[in-house]
């Protein structure tokens, strides 16, 4: 009962927090985090346990599969190259940064640092969108950070697994090789053909409930099969989102849609403040295990871990933007519809926006209770979600103040020409029915009420 009655009093309280931070246009991640470390040197609170090998299923499909709906593949198309870039080489920068730094300062084995590395690298930018979705900055900042956000963690857990599995001695580098290779090419292909599978069991459900039920089991289902077979869920799980977010809006009736979209809005509300809260709810007992030169030496780890993630990626970003910008200068710049040339505003906009979340602390929780350094690698992962929406997201909306970026209508142009089409379409269909009323014979009957619907 006590449970109960901590769950009801965390929800309301995240309710409360939420129209606060919307209210003083602060990411509401930000409040839920310093919340979280309230918790964890509150002397009395809940005790909720959840077991490692849940917390990745539990936690980051849904999110996944939310993200994934939202996010368009033309515009990851026209945005590859960016992309690519933070994806695959800001995160492994990042990974092997604080990879050093957690076995030099640390002394976590090779094995663990690499898996510490791995847990803060890849940015959320869920909190970065709530101030964002908030104002008209140019869409392809938007773009590019949302698919920033979908696609760096399939990179960031593909070495979480090898390296969680190297440090258990379940996984050996020759084996490494052959598995990612499996992880490439096997997950797309696996997302593809489950999103059909659902697409076809699900065709001729009309109950919103049950359709909403179903969403759930399908997105839980396909992230644990690909588990079970060695693919990489996160991988799996994106495509299998895409896949749907394409062809359910023709399939499935209005009402589902709408029912489901609701439900699955609430349900990743309520799992960020679960997460928050389960991370102070951890982060305690670590704290009441440490002597006073332990927490000392752990809370400095943590620190040089914080700063090297906000370091690296602004290192990164900013270099990135002044090659781009040299090279545009220097061989001139084609841009694709939807796109624009990098500029020093958007590269310093993009490289602050590296706040961590969700999937940061869902792997922490996923560790091995047994796993070399979880402490420490626990309480660093807190740190850095803590100290990143904390410094970032508060400082976030003064630094957009600053930049003076111009307001973006791109999307208001794009329903504009859409609605014009379409009214044009319907005049262009009346007048061609009135045309061939006009020239059929008066006294038809059918050509009559041609004419007088015309």
């Amino acid at each position: 009962m006590a449970l109960f009655e901590w769950t009801l009093a965390l929800l309301l309280g995240a309710v409360i927090l939420t129209g606060l931070a919307r209210r003083v246009g602060i990411p509401y991640p930000s409040l839920l985090a310093i919340t979280g470390a309230a918790l964890a040197f509150a002397p009395a609170g809940p005790e909720i346990q959840i077991e490692p090998s849940l917390a990745l299923a539990l936690f980051v499909a849904p999110v996944l599969l939310d993200a994934a709906f939202d996010t368009s593949p033309r515009d990851l198309r026209r945005n590859v190259i960016p992309l690519a870039s933070l994806v695959v080489v800001a995160v492994g920068l990042t990974t092997v940064a604080v990879a050093w730094v957690g076995w030099r300062l640390g002394g976590l084995p090779i094995a663990a640092a690499v898996a510490l590395g791995a847990i803060v690298a890849p940015p959320d930018a869920a909190a970065a969108a709530a101030v964002l979705g908030q104002l008209r900055l140019p869409r392809r900042i938007l773009h590019v950070l949302q698919g920033e956000s979908l696609l760096n963690d399939a990179t960031a857990l593909l070495v979480y697994r090898v390296a969680v599995g190297a440090a258990v001695g379940t996984v050996s580098l020759g084996r490494a090789g052959p598995m990612i290779a499996l992880m490439a090419v096997g997950s797309p292909i696996a997302g593809w053909l489950l999103a059909r599978l659902y697409l076809l069991g699900t065709a001729r459900v009309r109950d919103a409930a049950s359709y909403t039920v179903l969403t759930f089991v399908g997105t839980f289902g396909v992230w644990l099969l690909a588990e079970r077979i060695g693919l990489s869920p996160i991988i799996t799980m994106v495509v299998y989102g895409m896949s749907l977010a394409r062809d359910a809006s023709r399939r499935a009736p209005a009402r589902n849609r709408i029912s489901t979209y609701s439900v699955w809005e609430t349900a990743v509300f309520v799992l960020n403040v679960l997460a928050f809260v389960i991370m102070g709810l951890q982060a305690r007992p670590i704290l009441n295990r440490l002597s006073r030169e332990s927490l000392s030496h752990a809370l400095l780890v943590s620190g040089a871990v914080l700063a090297t993630v906000i370091v690296v990626r602004i290192a990164y970003v900013m270099a990135y933007n002044t090659v781009a910008r040299l090279k545009n200068r220097w061989f001139g710049v084609a841009l694709t519809p939807g796109t624009a040339a990098p500029t020093v505003a958007a590269g310093v906009l993009v490289s602050w926006c590296g706040m961590r979340g969700l999937v940061t602390l869902a792997t922490a929780f996923a560790l091995p209770s047994g796993f070399p350094g979880r402490d420490l690698i626990v309480l660093s992962a807190f740190c850095v979600v803590l100290g990143t929406l904390v410094i970032q997201g508060f400082t976030l909306r003064p630094l957009l103040d600053r930049l003076g970026f111009e307001a973006d209508d791109a999307v208001e142009r794009e329903i504009s020409r859409g609605r014009l089409g379409i009214m044009q379409a319907a005049l262009d269909a009346l007048a061609e029915e009135g045309c061939a009323c006009a020239r059929s014979r008066p006294s038809d009957k059918r050509s009559i009420a041609c004419a007088t619907r015309a």
